[in-house]
């Protein structure tokens, strides 16, 4: 896999030159391609297995998923030039070549570690993948394989990382010196700290072979040991170096920023899930991405135990992975005396709230204006950062990510120069356009070849930023949901027929109003039109354009449009439940608001100087 990362300077200007590639520690069995897209997007860098060329079923860029444009502040030298970074996730090899040495030569292993219990408990994987068709979202991509790694822990359970199982149809796994694989399911895949727990069923893998030990937090420089299956051979690979920062990372794969490890032991494609150990022997995290660039080498990243608990711990409580909680709150440093003075500041802490999210709790406790200086009584300091550990500091919200879905913490607010205590409780956050789309079928309808489907970032990825337009691109990186469940709708595509003649150049338009009433969600249109006792159906979209189609027309001739194109049902099945509405039933009023008016992610803020909690 691969992913891009670069800077999108403005709204409504140029696109900076600068990137950034993360390259997942995963190993596909196709050669990769990377390309880059100035905007947020997986593509993946997979070739199918037997292209062939005559095949029309998907474009020649869905073959290229994968790789992750995130918005990135720029890497500067001493000297203030702007030089491109890159985040590299490990590719794949393709075995083109044999390798021939001689038997003298084939000791690859100490004794010691030939000897490690610790090295039987990590696995290879073997996924295969049938990634939906965001494009044509009533089927599938052309399915795909990789390998990485992944490692037993209690409870007869691996843990991975979530991209090695990412829309997964098969998942086998093959124990170190051993011939046979072994089935594997997949219990909770957590994108936005990527991790994933298999189960495998079978009583012959467990036996003979103890679980891993998880170690503390570790320290600069304390020696950290990488093991798993990258490419270059089939067996077990060891790599060896120290740790060479501890602080919040960005995750490529999650699009979201947790505490992680810096270290400098080669990470290489195949080793996405494997663990990292200490010089005792105990797991102190698991292998997931690289740093690559001309001016850096050996940068690699681990998934430190804290992250690993706090999944593990949501696993077991809830069955399932609820995700890391955040306040909802866009939040700017406070390093200048004259700011800080004129917010009526007595010291040089806390941090300046700028925006707050309409679906968060905080909408209901903060305000604009307000300065934060204290999270469960701990000072927050005026750079946005607070204690950790010894002679360390640590950003504001590793804090909120060591707390739980429905979680209250306490805050400490400067309002008016009065300072007040306040509650808040802390919940996932809601995107307006999700970075990952659930499991499974994405939504669609099709009323009369006109296919409405969310916007989300993967549909972005597929389409292309210059298929998709400014202003709705700006919409899905600067708004925010201004209730639970909104989302953006667009009129994907037209599928041409003589009831929609006209409006066959009709694409990636989002529409707003059906017969005059504001459009929530697909889910909402659907119910509107399935409700519709009028002559027409109107469907208005941004910019003023407009559509009107016959509402007997339509129905007499959707199973003949659908039986010409291929299509076995006009609407996903998440669309054939009742449609409630949560705006109704929760008692929220949608509040206005313009677009272009709050950044999505951290990295699409600018610089340092603001930042999302």
């Amino acid at each position: 896999m691969a992913v891009a990362v670069s800077s999108w300077c403005s709204m409504f200007s140029v696109l900076t030159t600068s990137t950034v590639k993360f390259r997942y520690s995963h190993r596909h069995t196709h050669n990769h391609t990377t390309t880059h897209i100035p905007f947020i997007s997986i593509r993946c860098s997979r070739t199918p297995s037997n292209p062939d060329p005559n095949f029309k079923g998907q474009k020649d860029d869905v073959w290229q998923r994968n790789q992750l444009e995130l918005s990135s502040k720029d890497e500067r030298p001493a000297g203030g030039n702007v030089v491109p970074a890159f985040y590299k996730p490990s590719g794949i090899s393709k075995k083109n070549k044999e390798f021939l040495v001689d038997s003298k030569d084939q000791q690859v292993e100490s004794s010691d570690l030939q000897d490690s219990d610790f090295l039987n408990a990590v696995v290879k994987v073997y996924c295969t993948h049938t990634a939906p068709d965001y494009s044509l979202p009533w089927q599938k991509q052309r399915q795909f394989t990789s390998t990485g790694s992944a490692f037993m822990i209690g409870g007869r359970k691996l843990l991975t990382n979530a991209h090695c199982v990412e829309h997964d149809t098969q998942v086998k796994v093959k124990r170190r010196g051993d011939d046979s694989k072994y089935v594997a399911k997949v219990l909770a895949r957590a994108v936005g700290c990527d991790l994933a727990l298999l189960s495998v069923e079978s009583e012959e893998f467990w036996r003979d072979v103890e679980p891993l030990r998880f170690g503390h937090l570790p320290h600069l420089q304390d020696s950290v040991t990488v093991v798993g299956y990258p490419l270059g051979g089939d067996t077990i690979s060891v790599t060896k170096g120290v740790v060479s920062r501890v602080e919040v990372t960005s995750y490529a794969h999650g699009s979201s920023e947790l505490l992680g490890i810096q270290i400098d032991a080669a990470i290489n494609p195949g080793n996405s899930g494997g663990p990292a150990f200490n010089g005792k022997g105990e797991c102190i995290g698991v292998a997931f991405q690289v740093y690559r660039s001309e001016d850096a080498e050996n940068i690699g990243y681990v998934i430190p135990t804290t992250v690993v608990s706090h999944f593990l711990t949501d696993f077991e409580n809830n069955g399932k992975y609820t995700g890391f909680p955040c306040l909802g709150v866009l939040i700017q440093k406070l390093e200048n005396p004259a700011l800080r003075a004129c917010l009526k500041l007595q010291s040089n802490e806390g941090v300046f709230v700028r925006r707050v999210e309409p679906t968060s709790d905080a909408n209901n406790v903060l305000k604009e204006g307000d300065v934060i200086v204290s999270f469960d009584g701990i000072r927050v300091g005026c750079e946005g950062t607070v204690p950790f550990r010894s002679n360390e500091r640590i950003a504001f919200h590793y804090l909120i990510s060591q707390k739980f879905a429905g979680d209250t913490a306490e805050l400490g607010i400067i309002r008016a120069g009065n300072s007040i205590k306040a509650k808040v409780i802390l919940n996932p956050r809601v995107h307006l356009v999700p970075y990952h789309a659930d499991e499974g079928q994405p939504s669609y309808l099709i009323i009369a070849g006109l296919v409405f489907t969310p916007l989300s970032e993967a549909l972005i990825e597929e389409e292309r930023e210059d298929c998709i337009g400014l202003k709705l691109l700006a919409k899905a990186r600067y708004s925010f949901a201004r209730f639970k469940g909104e989302q953006i709708v667009i009129l994907s595509q037209v599928l041409a027929n003589e009831l929609n003649i006209g409006y066959e150049d009709m694409n990636n338009q989002q529409v707003i109003k059906f017969n005059g009433v504001r459009i929530k969600n697909i889910h909402h249109l659907a119910h509107l039109i399935d409700s519709c006792k009028e002559k027409y159906l109107c469907f208005e979209f941004e910019d003023s354009y407009a559509a009107v189609l016959e509402r007997e027309a339509v129905i007499a001739a959707s199973s003949s449009l659908l039986r010409d194109y291929g299509i076995q049902s006009e609407r996903s099945s998440d669309l054939l439940k009742p449609y409630v509405d949560l705006v109704e039933v929760e008692g929220e009023q949608p509040a206005e608001q313009d677009f272009g008016d709050s950044p999505v992610s951290n990295f699409e803020v600018g610089h340092d100087g603001l930042f999302w909690a």
